[in-house]
């Protein structure tokens, strides 16, 4: 894919730079294809790009020394991510991997401090992205703790299609049964139970390695 596209298609913030700034990430940004299962990202590592998802799916995920992994989020198509650890000049606290094989931007963390210094529109973005992610994460810990495995998927899907974080126009994301259990930490079985669920509720259609959502307001309330 031609970068220029990528960032105009995958990046919402790029539009919103003037010609000498987006001419500045053009040089400063490259692209990855990676493939499935591919450690994009490894905790501890000192952070020195930011990345965003061009194609293919991605979750952030953490583990202890007794190899026990919680996954946190996933990002698809149009997320970026990482921004938190460069803001603060720090290592990475979580692992970066792909569920499918992807296309993974990266800017340089130079032109990401520029851009800081010189945009205005830029730092807004960012600010309303941070904020918004922090009301995701006191969501999910909620939603873990409170809800059952339909409401979890649902919110996990609905997550998906944030469309501050992550802006995909399209209501069908290609996304599996196995990797929806990863992401709402669920067994297989049980996430296909309850993806027959939703779609008898008619808030989302499963088709062969994706879903269709026919509510996205219907998936945020499930449960509730």
């Amino acid at each position: 894919m031609n970068l220029l596209h990528a960032l105009q298609t995958h990046a919402p913030w790029f539009d919103l730079l003037d010609a000498d700034q987006q001419d500045q990430v053009l040089q400063a940004t490259t692209l990855a294809h990676v493939q499935s299962g591919t450690l994009i990202e490894r905790k501890g590592v000192v952070a020195s790009t930011w990345m965003g998802v061009i194609q293919g799916l991605v979750k952030v995920s953490v583990s202890n020394i007794d190899g026990k992994m919680a996954t946190l989020t996933g990002v698809p198509p149009g997320g970026w991510i990482g921004e938190g650890s460069l803001l603060k000049r720090e290592a990475r606290k979580y692992d970066i991997i792909a569920l499918r094989d992807s296309c993974i931007a990266r800017l340089r963390s130079e032109t990401f401090d520029w851009l800081l210094d010189n945009s205005i529109v830029f730092n807004r973005f960012l600010l309303n992205q941070l904020n918004e992610r922090v009301s995701q994460f006191i969501g999910k810990a909620e939603h873990d703790r409170l809800l059952d495995p339909e409401a979890r998927v649902a919110r996990c899907l609905a997550e998906l299609f944030n469309p501050l974080l992550y802006p995909c126009k399209s209501p069908r994301l290609e996304i599996t049964q196995e990797e929806i259990g990863y992401l709402a930490r669920i067994s297989r079985q049980r996430t296909n139970q309850a993806l027959r669920a939703l779609e008898a509720a008619e808030l989302l259609k499963i088709e062969y390695g994706a879903v269709q959502v026919l509510d996205l307001d219907g998936l945020k309330r499930y449960g509730v």
